[in-house]
């Protein structure tokens, strides 16, 4: 099934054809398309679900399939969903308004903020192409539809050794983004929770994962992790390393159990019916 949407001057409709990346991979499992065209950027957002959808994942980036996989390996046994981000395979957009060329990590669209830092890290910033980033995360974010789950559950991958749970000690790039850390020396410093919520941090300390809460003094750089603590909204993000995928699914059931029995009454807002609010303007 395919959905169309129409947003803003910049945002039009083609005939586009469609190959997801990620084709059913079992039986039952089920898969939807929205999309949405930033001038020259399509991007393609494919909901998959198997189940009723206990469980409902995000993934932003288009380099990061480890995440894909684990989910849909958890989706397999447990049910879920998971909304993917797909736009060739690569981490940010890029697209070409009117002769210049703008450049973000989609990440960075979440807050108006945000999404002026994100665009001024690669070159200019305009107010009309803010505006369309901004239309942007709000499709993604109904589609993703966090006020049905009461949740943000986002999977990311990164690269061996680069970011990762070191990056929030003093003296590291994330310094001061992290309020609390826990640190496994076991695992691979590269695999990480990062959550909102300290009872959230607190559960998964017990579980003794690497594991960071993010500060309230975090700077604003528009990701999902700032609008959800803006927002008051649970917030978890399991990152791995590319191609470690039996790792990034314990990490996903460790995460899954800290989130339920952290807010028990979320269970009661998963059910069968999975369809998104309409888009705000």
């Amino acid at each position: 099934m395919l959905r169309y949407l129409f947003l803003l001057p910049f945002f039009f409709f083609g005939s586009l054809v469609l190959h997801a990346q990620h084709p059913p991979v079992f039986k039952g499992m089920t898969m939807d398309t929205t999309y949405i065209v930033v001038s020259d950027l399509n991007v393609n957002l494919v909901r998959y679900a198997y189940g009723a959808p206990k469980v409902s994942f995000l993934a932003i980036h288009d380099n990061e399939d480890t995440g894909v996989k684990a989910a849909f390996e958890y989706m397999q046994f447990n049910g879920g969903r998971l909304v993917d981000c797909q736009y060739g395979g690569v981490r940010n957009f890029k697209f070409k308004v009117d002769g210049v060329d703008y450049q973000t990590d989609p990440n960075s669209i979440y807050t108006r903020d945000g999404i002026r830092v994100g665009l001024e890290k690669y070159g200019p910033a305009d107010e009309k192409v803010m505006d369309q980033l901004e239309m942007a995360s709000k499709v993604i974010l109904n589609l993703y539809n966090h006020a049905k789950y009461g949740y943000i559950f986002t999977l990311h991958n990164n690269a061996d050794g680069g970011f990762g749970i070191p990056s929030y000690l003093k003296g590291y790039e994330l310094e001061g983004t992290a309020d609390s850390l826990h640190i496994n020396f076991a695992m691979d410093p590269d695999d990480l929770v990062f959550v909102t919520e300290k009872k959230l941090f607190d559960y998964l300390k017990r579980e003794n994962v690497n594991v960071a809460l993010q500060s309230h003094n975090a700077p604003d750089d528009g990701s999902l992790s700032v609008y959800a603590m803006k927002h008051s909204i649970p917030y978890i993000n399991v990152e791995v390393q590319h191609g470690k995928q039996a790792e990034h699914l314990r990490l996903i059931e460790i995460s899954v159990k800290a989130l339920f029995a952290c807010y028990p009454e979320l269970k009661e807002k998963a059910g069968t019916s999975d369809q998104p609010p309409p888009v705000t303007q």
